[in-house]
């Protein structure tokens, strides 16, 4: 099946973000399976696991890092899938993404499932944003997959019309703050793909990085010699109390101090897997918490003080 299905009834999405997209449908009845890091809403917890990581999540920035090049470099996939279980559930579509091989399963990963597999294969979606306009898209989509295009257009107007309010509080900053969000810090890695859009929605100015392109490893001096005004840890896949543990790596590096962002008391952690790096309906907070860090709010005064703490 290549084509959208409105009777698409038994759903295992196999990315976090999707899963979410799903809910936001009001199709969360249709789930019948998940990847191990959908966790939102906190029905799907429930459904059956249909894949594990490979990489000892556990371990090192540094570790993992090198975990995943060897794993990539022997030719393996990152991720293991529960093949029996996938084939027991009888999914209607599977939802995989293109974006990144190191985030999620994708569409290459699948191929061990057909092996065994009896009668018509399920559909397959693959998602692959990397802008605000993808997800927007991306949901689009989604909605016709699942006969929900009406929702997904009011949904759509709803997370818009945040965007726009958070452009229009932008426009009232009189300085465009550099801002630099590390996706990873062990090698470095500036945030890319929507982080840039979003930076400057918001009223700033994303620096070692640019908009739509994937996120790249940077170099420490590199860091230095742009000298941020603000830094925004944010490493995908980590919670934001591990954030705040690995940052302490982050000190130990030469000129750490001398920063503008350290001496300003500019630098942020926050919660990388649930946010920034999810790209799904919770980029619209995302944007709402940069939004509130460019704005110089206090913790007391934010709307969400669990989101982002000062390191």
């Amino acid at each position: 099946m290549s084509r959208p299905d409105s009777s698409l009834q038994r759903i295992i999405s196999l990315l976090p973000a999707a899963t979410e997209m799903v809910a936001l449908l009001g199709a969360d009845d249709r789930l019948v399976g998940r990847s191990h890091e959908c966790d939102v809403p906190d029905n799907v917890r429930t459904l059956p696991v249909c894949c594990q990581t490979r990489v000892n999540a556990d371990a090192s920035s540094g570790f993992i890092h090198e975990m995943v090049g060897e794993t990539l470099a022997q030719g393996q996939s990152l991720y293991q899938l529960d093949a029996a279980r996938i084939r027991e559930l009888q999914p209607d579509l599977l939802i995989v993404q293109g974006q990144c091989e190191v985030c999620a399963v994708s569409e290459a990963d699948l191929e061990s499932l057909w092996a065994e597999w009896a009668g018509p294969r399920p559909a397959i979606l693959s998602l692959n944003p990397t802008s605000l306009d993808d997800l927007w898209e991306d949901l689009r989509r989604l909605g016709e997959w699942l006969g929900e295009s009406s929702k997904a257009e009011l949904e759509l107007q709803l997370l818009q019309a945040r965007v726009t309010a958070v452009q229009t509080a932008g426009r009232s900053l009189r300085h465009r703050q550099g801002v630099l969000g590390l996706e990873w810090f062990d090698p470095l890695m500036a945030a890319g793909n929507w982080f840039p859009e979003m930076a400057r929605i918001a009223g700033g100015e994303a620096v070692l990085a640019e908009a739509g392109r994937h996120s790249g490893w940077i170099e420490w001096e590199q860091v230095r010699e742009c000298d941020p005004e603000m830094l925004l840890l944010l490493p995908c896949g980590f919670d934001m109390d591990r954030v705040v543990r690995e940052a302490e790596t982050l000190k130990t590096l030469p000129g750490w101090e001398d920063l503008q962002a350290v001496r300003e008391s500019r630098v942020f952690a926050t919660d990388g897997n649930q946010y920034f790096n999810r790209p799904g309906p919770r980029l619209v907070d995302s944007l709402e918490i940069l939004s509130e860090l460019l704005q110089g709010v206090s913790a007391s005064q934010s709307r969400s003080p669990a989101r982002w703490q000062r390191i």
